[in-house]
């Protein structure tokens, strides 16, 4: 039995310090000394408490047999994980080889500072590890200014849930853009007094990323050339149409401060038609444990708006090197191997998502998945976008401010009103952040 993806939220709360040293299989040596393949040195693993990290820490044996390189892992919560990295990278530390970043939340401030070293070269340079085989929205979010600065490790996108029991009632065929989805909503809506026709999240800063898909599909984004763009005309209908979505379908008296616990719960108690949210919490509603609707469950690709299915296909996590290391060469000895197809597929036959295209297409690698949720997320790939909030380095005060028309929308506001607002805001953010 694979382990549940959804479990990575509650081992990262958890915290828990674990730092240890694995044995070497073969003789060491300083950390700069040796090199990948030729039987020396050591280097220094910064990871974070993951499902990810149990699995690639039990094949690390492997590693060092192969390559004769010793690992010196150090294992962290998130916030420990953070507060590691804001210290010692402040501080221009040779002491950290490879760290395990999120791209999304510190990557951007982290390359701004000089703290990832440059990979492009690196990864461009092993035809058989194959850079081009990794999916294109999480190589977008690694990459900085043209420069790669980190592999992708986990993946998840925004995949439509659906009631299929509610759908063959209706006699209706699953929604593949987002006007059937809304007409969908309303009917099914209509047909079951007290069973919402759409959820998903509604609290400012947690909708933004689920949000985002809506957005790109409309054909807006949240910058454009690095500057506000939340109140063009394709931003202020993504806001209307998702607001819209949950102030007329959505469930009676509906809160402003859910995010996906809440919503994942609504739809798992049976009282939600359609549910649009991250791909790896399924496990939240497909097991017997967790959801009432468990036997009723479906999955589908993000529909298509105007522009496109555009959903978001992001990395939550990825790996990189300390610019300042003086033992690179065993680093990327260290990310090339927990990144190689073998160790992808390993991880992904345990559950955890991964960014490789081929993995993706060998029945191994979805064979602990649902098959129509694999589907989804192959199609998912395909055009997805690498981000699914604002690419800035204050990302928390970024999503309050772009995700108030949101929430003026859900209770039936003036949504252009709002985006006028937010994209003064968020212009003014912009420039004080640049």
């Amino acid at each position: 039995m694979h382990r549940a993806v959804f479990r990575t939220a509650a081992v990262a709360a958890a915290g828990i310090l674990a730092v240890g040293t694995l044995a070497a299989c073969a003789p060491g040596g300083d950390a700069g000394s040796g090199g990948e393949g030729e039987g020396g040195g050591t280097v220094r693993v910064t990871l974070a408490n993951h499902v990810w990290t149990d699995i690639i820490k039990s094949k690390i044996p492997e590693f060092e047999k192969e390559t004769g390189i010793k690992v010196e892992l150090t294992q962290l919560g998130e916030d420990q994980l953070s507060d590691q990295y804001n210290v010692k990278l402040n501080a221009g530390t040779d002491e950290l080889d490879v760290m395990m970043y999120r791209p999304l939340q510190e990557g951007k401030l982290f390359a701004q500072n000089g703290y990832m070293a440059d990979l492009t070269d690196l990864v461009k340079e092993d035809a058989d590890w194959d850079w081009s085989d990794f999916q294109s929205g999480p190589v977008e979010t690694t990459t900085y200014e043209g420069a790669v600065v980190g592999v992708p490790l986990i993946t998840e996108s925004q995949v439509l849930y659906y009631r299929a029991d509610l759908l063959e009632a209706a006699g209706l065929e699953v929604p593949t853009t987002l006007d059937e989805l809304a007409a969908a909503a309303k009917t099914i809506s209509e047909a079951n007094p007290g069973v919402a026709g759409f959820v998903a999240r509604t609290a400012r800063s947690a909708a933004v990323t689920q949000f985002s898909s809506f957005l790109y599909s409309f054909g807006g984004d949240f910058m454009d050339d690095g500057k506000a763009s939340v109140d063009t005309p394709e931003a202020v209908e993504a806001y209307e149409y998702y607001g819209g979505l949950l102030n007329q379908y959505g469930p009676a008296n509906v809160s402003t401060d859910m995010s996906w616990p809440e919503a994942a719960a609504i739809f798992a108690q049976g009282q939600a038609a359609f549910y649009t949210d991250a791909s790896s919490l399924y496990q939240n509603l497909a097991l017997e444990e967790n959801s009432t609707v468990f036997d009723k469950l479906g999955y589908a690709a993000f529909p298509a708006g105007p522009a496109g299915s555009k959903p978001y296909a992001i990395p939550s996590w990825g790996l990189a090197i300390n610019e300042g290391s003086s033992n690179q060469a065993n680093a990327w000895a260290f990310i090339k191997w927990a990144t190689s197809f073998d160790s992808v597929l390993a991880v992904q036959e345990e559950g955890v998502p991964g960014a490789r295209t081929s993995v993706w297409e060998d029945p191994k690698g979805t064979a602990s998945f649902p098959p129509a949720l694999a589907d989804a997320i192959a199609e998912n790939a395909k055009n997805g976008v690498g981000y699914d909030r604002p690419l800035v380095v204050n990302v928390s005060e970024a999503r309050e401010i772009v995700g108030d028309p949101i929430v003026v929308g859900i209770t039936g506001g003036d949504v252009p009103g709002a985006a006028k607002s937010a994209q003064e805001k968020f212009g003014a953010f912009l420039e004080d952040e640049n």
